[in-house]
């Protein structure tokens, strides 16, 4: 193994560069969910020139490619959407496309796998196959991990991996978690209804603004009263509409909100509970309640197996000092749509600035490029120590 990864970090030497070049052509170029055609053909292209043959979707959007030859097969999953927000520039590669960046690192994901696959192509000698898939709109509901999963774009492997970002920590660093790493992220919209009336009169009639009012307080006291007091939910309302007039009762109020938690068995009952809490509280008053409940993605539950592999190769090629234990986040990731076939693991990749901090889908959003060649070598190392194990 210590041959091998000698030769993997020449090769990372040597490829580095252009991986970091795709990254700024696909992140000046931005598309968004379900539109990367030019990201994918950008993707496919820079495979096909190291000798890779990489399968592009039907729709021209996504693709997948292998390196090596299977059994075993084990997985590496990039994304490679942007986000509706307008860049603030700071680089000649900053985005071309108004309204448009890659403010959440998906550029630097799609770079660094395409980075690991030509390292791991050039090295040879592996023990079985890797997929790298490269999927679209991982920022919607329903994304592209979700559709691809269902494809079957994992094909025979028997474990999965992927890289986020992380721009609280600095390049050349990992975050790992065990167990529950992003939540689950749901939508529900409730549309109250009710006659109407004048204000001085709400006992005459169907007091739909205070109805709305209980719901936004007692339907999140409710889950959270269901839920093991170790597993947290958050259910918050960003939108309450309803009413023209400070005296006339309306009689249509709308409700729209998110779901986050981590729990995997109280998220596939979650739609059935809140349709149920909500009749229940909006029932007596006499309004009438429809709900919408979009699941979005599951939170994605990393395997502890996996996990210890990818200490074990960060602590080989890294060292030790580089592997941090990481928090856990109610951001959702579709990553997990995967994860409902073969176990896997998200790592967080740090990329911080070294001279201020940024936020993910912020406009003035950005990485350490150094994090990219780091994801490489992390990326190969961890992929061969996952091959080696599958081969028992």
């Amino acid at each position: 193994m210590n041959e091998r990864i000698s030769v993997v970090g020449d090769l990372v030497a040597a490829h580095a560069a252009d991986a970091i070049d795709l990254r700024r052509r696909i992140h000046a170029e931005p598309e968004l969910g379900w539109t990367e055609h030019a990201t994918t053909a950008a993707v496919a292209a820079h495979l096909r020139g190291a000798g890779l043959d990489p399968v592009v979707r039907p729709d021209g959007i996504g693709l997948v490619a292998d390196v090596g030859n299977g059994p075993p097969l084990v997985a590496f999953r990039a994304d490679l959407d942007a986000l509706p927000i307008d860049e603030a520039p700071r680089h000649p590669y900053a985005s071309r496309v108004p309204g448009v960046m890659h403010a959440c690192g998906h550029d630097a994901h799609t770079a660094t796998a395409a980075g690991i696959a030509v390292v791991l192509h050039r090295l040879g000698r592996l023990a079985g196959a890797v997929r790298f898939v490269f999927q679209p709109a991982e920022e919607l509901i329903r994304g592209g991990g979700a559709v691809m999963a269902q494809e079957g774009a994992l094909g025979s492997a028997a474990s999965i991996l992927a890289f986020h970002v992380d721009p609280a920590i600095p390049a050349g660093t990992i975050g790992l978690r065990t167990g529950a790493i992003t939540g689950a992220s749901d939508r529900v919209r409730i549309t109250l209804g009710g006659p109407g009336g004048h204000t001085s009169r709400p006992h005459h009639t169907v007091d739909l603004v205070h109805v709305a009012a209980r719901l936004v307080v007692d339907l999140p006291n409710h889950l959270r009263r269901i839920t093991d007091p170790r597993n947290p939910i958050a259910i918050v309302f960003g939108s309450v509409h309803g009413g023209a007039a400070e005296n006339v009762i309306p009689t249509t109020v709308e409700l729209g909100g998110t779901v986050r938690l981590f729990d995997l068995d109280l998220w596939r009952a979650l739609p059935a509970e809140v349709e149920r809490t909500v009749h229940d509280i909006a029932g007596p008053y006499g309004a009438t309640a429809k709900v919408e409940y979009e699941q979005g993605a599951p939170p994605v539950v990393n395997d502890p197996d996996l996990v210890d592999a990818v200490r074990s190769a960060a602590e080989m090629v890294l060292g030790a000092e580089a592997v941090l234990d990481t928090e856990q986040s109610l951001g959702s990731e579709d990553f997990s749509w995967f994860l409902e076939h073969v176990p896997g693991a998200l790592v967080r990749l740090g990329a911080g600035l070294p001279d201020r901090r940024v936020d993910l889908h912020s406009a003035d959003f950005d990485i350490d490029e150094d994090a990219i060649p780091t994801g490489m070598l992390l990326g190969a190392a961890a992929l061969l120590e996952m091959l080696d194990r599958a081969g028992g």
